[in-house]
């Protein structure tokens, strides 16, 4: 809605003409309607054709995106060999999603045999461009020592770029770090802070850990009737800890 009233449908009409044409950035965004029924009849497997035409031109953006459907089933049958095969190509022309993908992809064999270290390298590579569930991941490589040398003080340093992002897995796992002193030295009242910025985006297991602060009056003063809400709060979303805790308390 630039300029004009916006019209998807008349969004759809140009990137099909550009499309028929070669222009592989539009074939991408005329992939993307489809596969979401923006503008046009939403029909998964026209956008892994569009998605194809425009990958095998070396479109990254494409590329990323056929692997998913392909990871997903989305309008082609479910293969996470070939998921790998397009997350790889559009990987090493540095497009994050698909070095992070390709990370997971390793990290856990799917599609392709488990490789912890080419897991770390892919998570490194997105990572370095920001990608905040890369951070998180690479944190968690360098805590369990998975693919890469220990290194509690990296996880932290991964962590932060990833909490400081606003990713919740990752402000759980700073808060958790700074409660053990694990790379860094313990601070109940900074752990309270990363676990609240968790809690305010529903993560249960900061619901939890934070609820114990607030019981036992570390790092935040001790209110046994916000380490209720809280326990109740995580119990709702069936953290059993947070069950066995409000079972304690008679709740």
């Amino acid at each position: 809605g630039k300029g004009v009233a916006k019209d998807e449908v008349k969004a759809v009409e140009w990137y099909r003409k550009a499309a028929e044409q070669g222009h592989a950035g539009s074939q991408v965004n005329l992939a993307g309607a489809y596969r979401n029924g923006e503008g046009t009849t939403k029909d998964e497997a026209k956008a892994v054709e569009w998605y194809r035409k425009a990958a095998e031109r070396g479109n990254d953006a494409a590329q990323y995106n056929l692997g998913v459907m392909y990871h997903d089933g989305l309008g082609i049958a479910k293969d996470e060999a070939k998921a790998v095969e397009w997350f790889r190509k559009s990987a090493e022309q540095g497009y994050k999603d698909a070095q992070y993908n390709l990370g997971v992809m390793y990290q856990k064999g799917r599609g392709i045999v488990m490789d912890e270290a080419q897991a770390v390298e892919w998570y490194r590579k997105a990572a370095e461009q920001g990608d905040e569930r890369a951070q998180c991941n690479l944190g968690i490589m360098y805590v369990n020592g998975q693919g890469v040398t220990k290194d509690e003080v990296k996880a932290v340093e991964w962590y932060r770029k990833a909490a400081e992002q606003g990713y919740k897995d990752a402000q759980h796992n700073l808060g958790f770090m700074y409660t053990k002193g694990l790379g860094l030295t313990i601070d109940y009242a900074k752990a309270a802070e990363w676990y609240l910025k968790a809690v305010e985006q529903g993560y249960a297991g900061s619901q939890h850990n934070l609820g114990r602060m607030y019981e036992f009056g570390k790092g935040v003063p001790k209110n046994i009737n916000e380490a209720i809400r809280l326990y109740k709060l995580a119990a709702a979303q069936g953290d059993p800890n947070a069950q066995a805790a409000l079972t304690r308390l008679g709740q």
